[in-house]
Formats: C-alpha cells, sequence, structure tokens
C-alpha cells in the first residue's frame, strides 16, 4: 500500500521532468542529426504562411504581420543563404499579402521595417556561419565537439602514487574557447610529459588552431627525446604557414622513479619549483624563441630534481601578465599565492591559483601543478 501512495504522488514530478526533459532532448538530437534543409525550409514556409493567413481570417492582434519576423529569425540559425534567400522571397510575398487584405493602416511601416531588417540580420548571420563552413544546425555541434575535443587531450592521465597532477585552463572573458591548451603522456609507469602551450589568438580561430597543435604535439611527447621536443613543435608550427602562427610553450618530462626533472621553454615565462626542504618556490628559467618565428633554433634544458613534498608549476602568461607593469610582478604574485598553498596540501590548488590570481582576465589563462606527495 505504501508503494501504491509512493507511485502516485511520483507520477506528477516524473510527468514534469518529462515535459522538461522534452525540449532539451529534441534540441540534443536536432543538434546529432539535423534534418534535411529542404525540409526546415518548407516548415519554415508553412510557418510564415500558417501565421499569415491565421491572421487575416482570425485576428490580426493575436498573429500579427511583425511575427513573420520569427521565420527569418529561425531560419537564419538553421538554413544556408541559398535556402535562406528562398525563405525571404517567400516572407516577402506574405507580407504583400498582408498589405493587399488587411490594408496599409493595420500593417504598419514599423512592423515591415522588423520584418525587413530581421531578414537581413539572419542573411548575414548565416553568411558569416557558411563562409567558416559552420552553417545550419551543424554549427553548434561542431564547436561544441572542438571544445569537447580539447578537454579530452588535455586530460592528465593518473599518476602512480607518490605523484600527482592536475591542469587548469580559463578561456577569455569566459567564453568557451581557449588559445592555452595542456597536452601529456605518461610512458610506462616511470616517466611523465607534460607540455602547456599558448597560441596566438582568442576565441573560435584560436580554439580550432589549439585543437590542429595539440593532437600534433601531444603525438610527439613520448615519440621525441624531450630534448629534442621543442625543436620539433617548432618545425611542425612553421610548416602550416599561418598569418598569425607563433605560440609559446614549456615542456617538463620527470621520471617518476629518481624524481629527476627538465624543463625546457618556448617565449614561455619561467617555471615555479617548490623545494620543500627550504620552504620556498623558485624560478626555473627557459631559454629560446616561441615556436613559428624562426628555423632551428636552440632550446636549453634546465635539469632538477623533485623530492618528497616538492611541487613543479608552468603556467601561461595570462595568469600573471599585468597591464602596464614588469611579468616580474604578475610572477611574484602567483608564487605568493602558491606559498599559501603550502600548509593545505596542493589538492586543488591549480583552481586556487587560477581563481585568485587572475580572476576576470582578459586573456586565455594556463597552469599545470605537479607535486610529489610525502606519503
Amino acid at each position: 500500500m505504501k508503494v501504491a501512495v509512493g507511485v502516485r504522488r511520483g507520477a506528477p514530478a516524473r510527468f514534469v521532468t518529462g515535459v522538461l526533459e522534452t525540449p532539451a532532448r529534441l534540441l540534443t538530437r536536432l543538434r546529432r542529426d539535423p534534418p534535411a534543409e529542404q525540409t526546415v525550409l518548407l516548415l519554415l514556409i508553412a510557418l510564415a504562411g500558417a501565421a499569415t493567413f491565421g491572421g487575416i481570417a482570425w485576428s490580426t492582434s493575436a498573429l500579427p504581420p511583425v511575427v513573420l519576423a520569427l521565420p527569418l529569425l529561425f531560419g537564419g540559425l538553421m538554413l544556408a543563404r541559398k535556402a535562406l534567400r528562398q525563405l525571404m522571397l517567400c516572407v516577402v510575398l506574405f507580407l504583400i499579402l498582408d498589405i493587399a487584405y488587411l490594408g496599409g493602416e493595420t500593417v504598419r511601416p514599423g512592423a515591415m521595417v522588423v520584418v525587413l531588417v530581421t531578414g537581413l540580420v539572419a542573411h548575414e548571420f548565416a553568411r558569416s556561419h557558411e563562409e567558416t563552413g559552420l552553417s545550419g544546425l551543424r554549427s553548434d555541434s561542431v564547436l561544441v565537439e572542438l571544445k569537447r575535443r580539447l578537454l579530452l587531450q588535455g586530460a592528465i592521465p593518473q599518476l602512480p602514487l607518490p605523484w600527482r597532477a592536475e591542469s587548469v585552463v580559463k578561456p577569455a572573458g569566459g567564453g568557451p574557447f581557449a588559445g592555452d591548451f595542456v597536452v601529456s603522456a605518461l610512458i610506462g609507469a616511470s616517466t611523465f610529459h607534460v607540455s602547456l602551450v599558448d597560441v596566438s589568438g582568442k576565441g573560435v580561430e584560436a580554439g580550432t588552431r589549439s585543437l590542429l597543435l595539440s593532437g600534433a604535439l601531444g603525438g610527439m611527447l613520448g615519440d621525441r627525446l624531450p630534448e629534442d621536443y621543442l625543436s620539433a613543435a617548432n618545425a611542425y608550427l612553421i610548416g602550416q604557414d599561418w598569418d598569425e602562427g607563433f605560440a609559446t610553450a614549456v615542456h617538463a618530462s620527470i621520471d617518476l622513479v629518481t624524481g629527476a626533472f627538465g624543463i625546457s621553454s618556448a617565449g614561455h615565462p619561467p617555471a615555479a619549483h617548490f623545494d620543500a626542504g627550504s620552504g620556498r618556490w623558485s624560478l626555473v628559467e627557459g631559454n629560446g624563441p616561441a615556436l613559428g618565428l624562426v628555423p632551428n633554433p636552440r632550446y636549453a634544458r634546465t635539469q632538477g630534481l623533485l623530492r618528497p613534498g616538492d611541487a613543479l608549476l608552468l603556467y601561461t602568461d595570462g595568469l600573471v601578465e599585468v597591464p602596464g607593469r614588469d611579468l616580474s610582478v604578475g610572477i611574484d604574485k602567483l608564487l605568493g599565492e602558491a606559498e599559501r598553498l603550502v600548509p593545505r596540501g596542493f589538492a586543488g590548488g591549480g583552481e586556487v591559483l587560477v581563481n585568485r590570481v587572475s580572476a576576470g582576465s582578459a586573456d586565455d589563462r594556463g597552469l599545470v601543478l605537479v607535486w610529489r606527495s610525502t606519503q
């Protein structure tokens, strides 16, 4: 009896949940398997026709001519330019039909202006999407897939105890895409490679470059000797022949048995090493030009040792750059916040550092934190 009561009480909640989930499921299905463009065009023409004839036969107060702007708005999101022009022609014909049957007093100039301006905006939106190859419903799915792949490629593998590592990448202004990315690889159970890269540009353009570079640079980890990694990355970037094809990068390799590490840098801010023995952070300088600027550069490699309790911090300039101030000011602030992590432990420290040092920054921010626990 109690079970029956529980079912009756839960049924309304399940019904409401199902009603709310239905639009989200529909949008997800449309993104994954969009309908044919001709089908969408016919549906939008039918919607415009229903609004027009409904207003003429029923009530212009309920269905005013300005409603014709809605099919144009949806068309700009879902149609390519050719199909959108066909929709615009049909909407203009329906607007003329409204004027013919309802008269100029009912169809006011303001409504006509709204419909026409919406059509122009929708056409411009469709043009920009079509020129980038992202027209129609697939545009959102492509961008979502781009972001998903960047997140997957930036995931750091689980390291064997007592080692731990985490990465944080925050796009400029809270946007969906960043020019900063992380690639890493665990070779066997004894060697960990990680590289933090800052690609020129912002937004979708930087995101597409990041995706291309992260795939290539991630494939080089473990496939090249640590001292040759940045040289190979530089050669790849030069071969792309981009107009603004440069990037800064820092690469670290760590022997998980001995704790020995090596760091090389390509135009990147210096890494930081925490020495548990002294309780202080120190900079690990690296020399070398940014990737993609000059052929056959030389990248010096700095060696060090991570003992139990030690940590290594890699970061991009978006985390420490302060307009009008020397970079050292931002680095000092970052290391000051990093010192505050020591009593609480480094777990979750990457997110803490990014939020404390550069919350609301207008630049992309990336950070990698690796530490060797004492347990």
